[in-house]
């Protein structure tokens, strides 16, 4: 069973930060941290990403974000990726892992779009989108925290 999990996507300020603040909440026994392919270490969160988490009561205006590094890779039992693209580019540079790498959507067949410097609008569609897919990835981690979506 997978307890250590990597969220990852291209900058870490937007996707990866959201999808991290929801699992949070409801894998309290896991360990999530997230990461991006192209970050630059200690950027925010988008102010977007903090607006609309906080909006559902989750806070991540201390987020920083991170670069992906081998020790990441190492300590993750399942990293999620937030699109095909990135997962084929993980897959490619730590071919060791690759058992490990998913897209967070795969079970629907669904990428989140990058939302960074899109607007409002796309902050949401992301948003949604993770909170879709979401459902099926916590009953392969827990069953009990997919009823709270449901």
């Amino acid at each position: 069973m997978a307890t250590n999990i990597l969220l990852l996507c291209t900058g870490n300020v937007c996707r990866s930060p959201m999808a991290e603040g929801l699992m949070r909440q409801l894998l309290p026994a896991h360990e999530l941290f997230s990461a991006g392919l192209y970050a630059e270490e200690g950027q925010p969160a988008d102010p977007m990403a903090v607006e609309l988490m906080s909006q559902l009561g989750i806070d991540i205006g201390a987020h920083r974000a991170r670069q992906l590094s081998s020790w990441m890779m190492r300590e993750a039992d399942l990293v999620l990726t937030m699109d095909s693209e990135q997962q084929r580019v993980v897959r490619r540079r730590y071919p060791k892992a690759a058992a490990k790498v998913e897209r967070l959507g795969e079970p629907e067949g669904i990428d989140i779009p990058d939302p960074y410097q899109r607007g409002w609008q796309a902050f949401q569609l992301s948003l949604q989108l993770i909170q879709q897919v979401l459902p099926h990835r916590l009953r392969e981690l827990s069953p009990n925290a997919a009823c709270v979506l449901n």
